[in-house]
């Protein structure tokens, strides 16, 4: 062992641009030094700060079609997991159901995201039956043996953490485990460098939309809030990219656009001219409310999941009971800019800042790192 135990951080994949990966963005400012594990990596698909980043990736990544479609690699993440050979003594582990299962001979610190939705929850994450897919056909015939790896996978770090209540349920639930809650902080920078979106500056104006950022999977319920604006003298931003854009797109009225794969530059300009943000998913953590809140902004948000963690209800945003479109309709057409105060709103966003996040993760990877050392 050398004096200085190395820390190294492992993620299931950087594919896509979502708060799991920003959460990885946060550890990696945390610890610069640290190689980034995964099994993929699509540098046009995710954020291009991982660029400057120390990244290794399985053998997959030669595989053009997984790098943009890690779906399609179901079948073979869990060998290629498993085959991730990380040389550290500590290694901080990023997992929503692969990176827990890397092998390496260091202490893994596992700050979960959620048991494998896909594996616990797939309905939910299908968005119906299982049955009524060739994706969720091939993954029930893949349960039992992802299940087993799953569940022998969870049982090998050291420490795990959840990233919200629901999770920190979830983890007891599935994996037997006692985690404890530590929430993933925001990266707004309210400071920086505002950008219009390229063709939809007359559309969002002087502002007043409503914005809605989300990967357009089927739990996200994003058809729900194209519904809830239909025929609405109300306008909805959608920031966001997956395998139901196209569809959206086909469906969604004239007061409602999809923007993909945004910079933060941006992102900022969206989120400073909003009225309010809209979340009806099903999420574990949601790290849009905080975003908004960043800007002084309230959100519409299921009363589930993560949500409960994030929103002071009648504070800094206000709940619907489900995530249909007669439900954020009405939470809309009940809107009223003035019953908020958004330095209240920001205040609440600042309790989740980054800098709290970084102390905290150095404060008890240092406590492992002593442990790496006696070993």
């Amino acid at each position: 062992m050398t004096d200085e135990p190395v820390v190294a951080i492992a993620h299931d994949y950087l594919t896509q641009r979502g708060g799991a990966e920003r959460v990885v963005l946060a550890m990696h400012r945390a610890f610069p030094e640290a190689t980034i594990y995964t099994t993929l990596y699509d540098p046009q698909g995710t954020y291009p700060e991982f660029r400057d980043a120390d990244i290794v990736t399985s053998p997959l990544n030669r595989i053009g079609a997984f790098r943009r479609d890690h779906r399609l690699a179901l079948p073979v993440l869990a060998p290629a997991a498993r085959a991730m050979k990380i040389p550290a003594d500590v290694v901080v582990t990023s997992t929503s159901g692969w990176a827990h299962g890397f092998s390496t001979e260091g202490l893994v610190y596992a700050y979960c995201h959620s048991p494998a939705r896909w594996l616990y929850l797939t309905e939910q994450y299908l968005g119906g039956s299982s049955l009524r897919s060739p994706q969720g056909l091939a993954l029930a015939a893949l349960r039992p043996f992802l299940r087993f790896w799953d569940q022998r996978a969870a049982a090998r770090p050291h420490v795990y953490v959840a990233n919200s209540t629901v999770v920190q349920e979830r983890i007891r639930d599935v994996y037997g485990r006692d985690a404890d809650v530590f929430f993933p902080p925001h990266s707004v920078d309210t400071n920086g460098v505002r950008q219009p979106i390229p063709g939809l500056e007359e559309f969002v104006g002087e502002g007043g939309h409503y914005l809605t950022v989300s990967r357009l999977l089927p739990y996200k319920n994003v058809d729900q809030a194209i519904e809830a604006f239909r025929d609405l003298d109300e306008r909805l931003l959608i920031i966001g990219a997956g395998p139901l854009a196209d569809s959206l797109r086909r469906t969604m009225p004239p007061n409602v656009r999809i923007a993909s794969h945004l910079p933060d530059a941006q992102m900022r300009w969206a989120y400073s001219a909003a009225k309010a943000v809209i979340a009806p998913s099903y999420e574990d953590f949601g790290i849009t409310p905080l975003e908004g809140a960043a800007w002084g902004k309230p959100t519409i948000a299921l009363r589930a999941g993560g949500y409960l963690d994030t929103i002071v209800d009648g504070v800094t945003g206000r709940f619907i009971e489900s995530p249909t479109a007669q439900d954020i309709r009405a939470a809309v057409v009940g809107f009223a800019t003035e019953e908020w105060d958004a330095e209240k709103i920001r205040a609440h966003a600042d309790t989740f800042a980054e800098a709290r996040f970084r102390d905290r993760l150095r404060a008890e990877v240092s406590a492992l790192t002593e442990t790496a050392r006696s070993r």
